[in-house]
């Protein structure tokens, strides 16, 4: 019999850990933006230093995460995490010290990018096994419920790194910092090597040989629905990001002060936490994924317009109240977080099979890196062009609108197909 049971089913333990874990090498993302201010004061890195700090784990998610993801599913997805998050805490503790290290900014700099680039493959290798680590170990009645919560782990883990990132830094210095997150990753290592079972065993010589990766590979990028969630997750992902990222700049063109300026950015981005675990209920209770999917690129879509339009020309023009404004924010990141728990929970159906759950996630993720890193210059390309932001609902209209086509090529006989 199908749909959701009657009773309540406890989630284990070893799902909590995999989440744990999934946020843990998110708070690697976003330890950097609160860190800028002291790197600069102390090694005097200048802005075009701090983008390359910030955008390498983008970049290495764009080059890397198909081969990534590849490397989960023959490494096997317990292993492939934990690799993952013993890689950040070692790269985060060995940045943490640089600043002691050495007294030259070139050489502290030098190895600080390289360190950034370790922890955006350790990030990859931590977060690709996780659908997959979810569906194994995750019983019948919470498997979707445990994918929605797994939807919100990198929005929760940047907000956190975001709230806590200050008071850490004014504290115990950008170091310090470094290295309370890198313990919180090796703890949460810990939690995976206890909780979550070992890798069965690979069946034959296949998952070693070349062959085997080619075959994986292949079968991948030779079916039409990882290509359709990777697509969909682009869209999600390059909107939401130009919008939350650029909220800080937005409200100081509009004079609100910075401390505001961070907790209203810092509500509009957990918002989306919200609507990832609600997206993983609603699944749970049965609403279809398409149905889903429709809804968050629709409530973006609505979100944004009323966010961003204007009305009549320059001098008298009409827009919303600042509150309802905000409040358009807010529901353009619930909205969304819907998308993300429906596409993770797909990414195990839409698989060629149950050994490429992992290369099918690196492939969403590739896409998804590929747009944050280019729809942020885009906007604000548009927005330096017409001189201000009221533009900026054509491009998150046009990436809802593919969304939503996206959506309906994800139809029933499509993700019965890498179903177990």
């Amino acid at each position: 019999m199908s749909g959701p049971s009657k009773h309540r089913t406890r989630m284990p333990a070893a799902a909590l850990a995999v989440v744990a874990g999934g946020v843990a090498a998110a708070l690697h993302i976003g330890k950097l933006p609160p860190a800028v201010p002291a790197l600069q004061a102390t090694l005097g890195i200048g802005l075009v230093q701090a983008g390359f700090l910030l955008s390498l784990v983008q970049v290495a998610g764009m080059t890397l995460g198909l081969l990534v993801g590849l490397a989960a599913d023959t490494i096997g997805l317990r292993r492939s995490m934990l690799a993952g998050l013993v890689l950040v805490s070692l790269a985060s503790a060995l940045g943490g010290g640089v600043g002691v290290w050495t007294d030259d900014p070139v050489l502290a700099i030098g190895w600080l990018l390289a360190l950034r680039g370790l922890e955006g493959v350790g990030f990859l290798l931590a977060v690709m096994p996780g659908p997959g680590l979810i569906r194994r170990v995750a019983p019948a009645g919470t498997e979707k419920s445990a994918i929605g919560l797994w939807g919100a782990y990198m929005p929760f883990g940047v907000a956190l790194a975001l709230l806590l990132g200050p008071a850490s830094i004014a504290g115990a210095g950008w170091p310090g910092w470094w290295w309370a997150l890198a313990a919180i990753s090796a703890a949460a290592a810990v939690g995976v090597a206890l909780a979550v079972p070992a890798d069965p065993a690979r069946r034959g010589a296949l998952a070693d040989s070349a062959e085997g990766w080619s075959v994986r590979l292949r079968d991948t990028l030779g079916a039409s629905g990882p290509w359709t969630l990777a697509l969909a997750f682009a869209v999600y992902s390059s909107q939401w990001m130009a919008v939350i990222g650029f909220l800080p700049a937005i409200y100081a063109e509009a004079g609100v002060p910075g401390g505001w300026s961070a907790a209203l950015t810092a509500l509009a981005a957990a918002m989306n936490i919200v609507g990832n675990v609600a997206g993983g209920r609603l699944l749970q209770r049965g609403v279809a994924p398409v149905r889903l999917l429709r809804w968050g690129f629709l409530v973006m879509a609505l979100g944004s317009v009323a966010a961003f339009a204007r009305i009549g020309g320059p001098e008298a023009a009409w827009s919303l109240p600042p509150a309802l404004r905000y409040l358009a924010i807010c529901m353009f990141s619930l909205g969304g977080g819907v998308v993300p728990a429906t596409l993770f929970m797909l990414s195990v159906r839409c698989a060629p099979g149950a050994s490429t759950v992992s290369t099918t996630v690196g492939l969403m993720q590739q896409a998804s890196s590929l747009g944050q890193f280019v729809a942020p210059p885009v906007v604000a390309w548009l927005a330096h062009r017409v001189g201000g932001w009221q533009w900026t609902w054509i491009v998150t209209l046009a990436c809802s609108l593919a969304g939503m086509a996206l959506a309906a090529r994800l139809s029933p006989p499509v993700t019965r197909r890498g179903a177990a």
